[in-house]
């Protein structure tokens, strides 16, 4: 009983897969390829065939054993296996080949049914009308079993098995029985004369090995007929190994067996006149027909009814009980038909279910308690009409081959792929398959596609590439664990590996960017600015630090995780998230500093957003502020500090009903800003003010902008510091210098005037600005002040100012010349002033980067760690 349940479960696929391979070819193409190659090139049009099938199916059989398998067939498996992009694409392809087929199919039995009509003088209009309308007819009765629903096309399938078992002992026990009658058509029993005279080619009309080849292989196409019904077998992981390769097996000496038959018994031209018969010798005929005192020379004009040639129903004239014969090709034509008619809507059911070609949505919804693809039905029967109306097997034929080893290939290269990519996931349970072997089925199913037909082959590649791009681009919302996932991890991982062992050079010096964004939805600006310059460049990681308690944060961590990652794939920023955990913004900002990243891939630049509020927030923050910057100095890092007017942060305007209040002026703005630079910026300047030389990351930063699309338009003016007397001689330094570098340049501005004292109510302002941070200590008890100085680190002694006058007057200098030149550009790009650790109090710092930046246009403060990042040399 066991053994009976095991064999029933394999059963379905095998009957399948040879009532698809015994199909049209067997019964009224065969006999044909054997007359056009000949016994030895047939056999090998066979055998070239099976090595294709047998492959192919060895490698169906190890994807179709690695997991689950559902409804959708050879789409199924490759979507599964080597993802969306190709999935989609041959699906389509698949779920068409085999409407097609449909039509292959009812052509062949249409074409029958009209040889039996001119037998018996019933054609109706011309065989060529006829086959259309006996086709049409036919596709419409086999609509209706298939709607029907599969209990009922499965009970078909078994009688139409025994059927076809039934016709191929009728034509075997006729070989041997060779009737006087039948030798005037070219049967005449086995003969040696007749096996050695066929064995060689005899190419007519045009034909060649490959034109016949193409003819033959959709006998071949069965093979994934047990894997297309997969979603209805009961068990598809024991059924589609067992099923295929023993269907495989068992057609292919089938298939043998009878082209050596009837290249045996059967010439090549016949007349089927009982009067070219003579007895004695005819000194000019040196045929296998005249040895057998029958002269069929007047068939080398053309003409003949009769023969291997000629006639497409041979096997029905060399069987025992010929009848027999039409109700096997009936039986393999429609069993055929109807897998194919079943095939071909399941699999395009299962790929609008994926939702991959949202146009095809509709397509996706069953009936009934089997959900059967009634719309499918529909629509495989209408392309199937239409090519049932070309009415030309021959013609059809090939275009199927086209498609299906399409899907092969990609079925091969699927395992070769997926045992490449050395993924866990990858442990199919049938082991007789190999990698390298695969790889060969693929590259063979792509030759014999070119051998077919080249033209028809590039149409196919071309088809299955666009629909790659088009799912590529579209980016399904799918994830299926595919081998293109496990390959592209297993490349990244051997080359960052392998990126580990270069040592760092100048000339490939690249910004690497932490940036401190917190969610990344909450400062897009930032973002979008740093993304400008580090795309297709450099790496850009978002730090996000949460603070609290642990174990909320950890919750917060594993949601926001997959959530921002997702945000800035959609916003199309090659960017990574990093969230950690840490007790307060310094600590946090050190894990990232020393351990984001991944060998040579690490950050070597620190982003921040301007802190905008701190003369209203709390100065420890401030300090803490401040101390990311002394702190990414310490680790090497250079440090980007950008500004806008307007601000950055737009996190209290998310999720706020678009129906609500309106924003107040100043919040319109932000969310204005928000996304200035995800805009075409024209053609407007970057000015760059090179103050210090940190080693040209202020340099750099902006060449980089302008060959992104959004900037490339924009012109950099470069500004520098410079004595009146010296200014020529300054300009034409600087220039050269830029020329050196290779960075392109429309103007260089020599500020003599940069020293100038800046203007009174501008240091009136600044005093203004920094009084509330003053410590005082002149008007204070000593002990006082100094505890007040412990207490509060941040607060600015009377020394200080004293001691920084100079440097704070620079600031409020260098803002007047902004405004004055810069204040229409784009974007400003300067150096950064930096502040000694401990010397100068983070009040005062943070009122020089104040004082230095108010009321501008966009600016980014930079300030590299002095390794130089441009270099002369190439």
């Amino acid at each position: 009983l066991i053994q009976n349940d095991t064999s029933n479960k394999y059963w379905d696929s095998i009957v399948r897969c040879m009532l698809n391979i015994w199909g049209v070819m067997l019964f009224i193409r065969l006999s044909w390829i054997v007359g056009q190659a000949g016994i030895g090139l047939a056999v090998l049009v066979i055998a070239m065939a099976t090595v294709v099938t047998t492959i192919t199916g060895l490698s169906t059989s190890a994807i179709a054993t690695n997991g689950f398998v559902r409804g959708g067939g050879a789409y199924y498996l490759i979507s599964r296996s080597l993802g969306p992009e190709f999935g989609g694409a041959i699906g389509l392809i698949f779920a068409f080949a085999n409407a097609v087929a449909v039509a292959m199919y009812v052509v062949g039995f249409a074409e029958t049914v009209v040889e039996l009509l001119k037998e018996h003088n019933l054609i109706m209009l011309d065989q060529m009308n006829d086959i259309r309308i006996i086709g049409a007819i036919t596709i419409v009765v086999l609509l209706g079993i298939s709607v029907a629903g599969m209990e009922w096309e499965a009970k078909a399938q078994i009688v139409l098995l025994v059927i076809l078992l039934v016709a191929i002992v009728d034509f075997i026990i006729g070989t041997f029985i060779p009737f006087e009658s039948k030798k005037s058509k070219g049967f005449f029993g086995y003969q040696g004369e007749i096996f050695y005279e066929n064995f060689g080619p005899d190419f007519r009309e045009e034909e060649t090995f490959f034109s016949v080849f193409a003819i033959f292989f959709p006998a071949a196409t069965g093979i994934l007929a047990g894997a297309n019904i997969s979603g209805d077998l009961a068990d598809p992981q024991l059924a589609i190994p067992k099923g295929t390769l023993l269907a495989i097996l068992i057609t292919t000496v089938v298939y043998m067996g009878i082209a050596v038959s009837v290249g045996a018994c059967v010439v090549r031209d016949a007349t089927g006149s009982i009067n070219d018969t003579f007895v004695g010798e005819l000194t000019n005929c040196t045929t296998a027909a005249c040895k057998l005192n029958f002269d069929f020379s007047s068939c080398e004009k053309g003409g003949c009814p009769y023969g291997l040639m000629n006639n497409f129903q041979v096997m029905s004239m060399v069987s025992g009980f010929a009848p027999l014969i039409s109700a096997g090709i009936f039986s393999a034509t429609l069993s055929s038909a109807l897998a194919s008619l079943v095939s071909a809507p399941k699999i395009f059911q299962a790929l609008c279910k994926d939702n991959i070609y949202p146009g095809f949505l509709m397509f996706a919804k069953g009936y009934g308690k089997n959900n059967e693809p009634l719309r499918g039905y529909l629509l495989t029967f209408l392309i199937a009409l239409g090519f049932i109306l070309i009415a030309e097997l021959n013609v059809i034929a090939p275009i199927i081959s086209n498609f299906f080893l399409a899907s092969y290939a990609l079925i091969n290269f699927s395992v070769f792929h997926a045992s490449l990519a050395k993924s866990p996931g990858w442990r199919p349970a049938f082991k007789y398959y190999n990698m390298w072997v695969s790889l060969v089925g693929a590259i063979l199913c792509c030759i014999v596609m070119f051998v077919i037909n080249w033209w028809a082959a590039l149409l196919t590649y071309v088809i299955v590439l666009g629909l790659y791009i088009y799912v590529t681009y579209k980016k399904p919302d799918v994830n299926w664990g595919s081998s293109t996932q496990a390959l592209t991890y297993l490349n990244a991982l051997q080359h960052a590996v392998r990126l580990t062992g270069v040592e760092d050079h100048v000339k490939n010096f690249r910004p690497q960017c932490l940036v401190m964004s917190g969610a990344p939805s909450s400062r897009p600006a930032l973002l979008h600015l740093v993304h400008a310059f580090t795309k297709n460049v450099g790496l850009m990681i978002c730090g996000h630090i949460h603070m609290g308690p642990r174990r909320q944060a950890m919750k917060e961590l594993s949601t926001d995780l997959p959530r921002y990652q997702r945000w800035l794939i959609k916003n199309k920023m090659k960017a990574f998230y990093a969230p950690v955990h840490a007790e307060d913004l310094r600590d946090g900002a050190q894990y990232l500093m020393q351990a984001a990243g991944l060998g040579r891939m690490k950050p070597n630049t620190l982003v921040l957003g301007f802190k905008k509020d701190w003369q209203s927030a709390d100065m420890n923050d401030v300090d803490t502020y401040i101390n990311l910057l002394h702190d990414a100095f310490d680790f090497q890092y250079g440090v980007v500090v950008i500004r806008l007017r307007e601000g950055l942060d737009i996190s209290h305007l998310q999720g706020q009903d678009p129906k609500g209040p309106a924003l107040n002026m100043a919040d319109q703005k932000l969310l204005d800003a928000s996304s200035q630079f995800q805009k075409k910026q024209g053609k407007n300047n970057i000015d760059v003010w090179w103050l210090f030389d940190d080693g040209g990351l202020t340099l750099l930063i902006p060449y980089l902008l302008t060959t992104k699309k959004k900037w490339k338009d924009c012109r950099i003016r470069v500004f520098i510091g410079g004595k009146i007397n010296r200014i020529d001689h300054d300009r034409r330094a600087m220039a050269t210098l830029l020329s050196k570098f290779r960075i392109d340049f429309s103007d260089i501005m020599v500020l003599g005037d940069i020293n100038t004292k800046p203007k009174k109510e501008n240091i009136a302002a600044f005093e203004e600005m920094i009084e509330p941070f003053r410590l005082h200590e002149d008007d204070k008890e000593q002990d006082v002040a100094d505890k007040m100085k412990e207490d509060e680190p941040w607060r600015i002694t009377d020394n200080e100012i004293e001691l920084y006058k100079t440097k704070s007057q620079r600031q409020i200098r260098l803002n007047e010349l902004l405004k004055e030149h810069s204040s229409t550009a784009n974007l400003i790009v300067m150096s950064l002033p930096v502040a000694r650790k401990s010397a100068v109090s983070s009040a005062l710092y943070m009122a020089w980067i104040e004082a230095l930046s108010k009321d501008l246009p966009p600016i980014l403060l930079v300030r590299g760690n002095h390794q130089s990042v441009l270099t002369f040399y190439s």
